[in-house]
Order: structure tokens, then sequence, then C-alpha cells
């Protein structure tokens, strides 16, 4: 079953990005040629795949863990609903989660 997240790049445009259930949104955002690093590929030893989540969908998120918690406090422009993309994993109850990339 094809899952969908919405991102909202820098300049407003939207991308629609399709993945399976399970696979998480950092990887999806770089396979579009989004810009977004992840240079730990998920490991949670940094925060360069933050992306802050729409506020009607981050109540359908798991709680923040305290290794993201850690990672989140390292970023100047948090926002209350700020997460690490590599932490969000698509699934039914997601589907059409919408997202923006920070500037």
């Amino acid at each position: 079953m094809q899952l969908h997240a919405i991102i909202i790049d820098s300049d407003g445009g939207e991308h629609i990005l399709t993945g399976r259930a399970g696979e998480n949104i950092m990887q999806l955002a770089r396979i579009a040629g989004l810009p977004i690093a992840g240079e730990c590929n998920g490991s949670l030893a940094c925060a360069t795949c933050h992306m802050v989540v729409e506020p009607n969908w981050a109540d359908l998120l798991p709680p923040v863990e305290d290794s993201e918690e850690a990672m989140l406090d390292t970023i100047f422009t948090l926002k209350p609903t700020s997460r690490l993309s590599c932490q969000i994993r698509l699934s039914a109850a997601l589907d059409g989660i919408r997202l923006t990339l920070p500037a």
C-alpha cells in the first residue's frame, strides 16, 4: 500500500512523497531530492533532518524520546512541533502527513 507525506519547502512549494509503511520521512525526502542532509543517516547523532510537523498531525506522532529531544535541543529554529524526520515513519494513520522544511 502506498502512503504519502507532503513536504512544504522554504519557497512554499509542495512535494508529495510516496512510500511504504515503515519508511521514514528523511529517506523519502532525500530520494525526492529535497535539501535535507540527514548526515547521521537516522542514528540520532545530528539534527540535520529537522522538519516542522503541521500542528494537526503532531499529536498523531509517538512522543519525542530522550535521544531525539537531545538533538532537537541543538536547533536554533526549534518550533513547538519540530521533529527529526528520521524518526517519523509512514503508517496508515500518518498517510498525508504535512511537514515543512525550515528555511
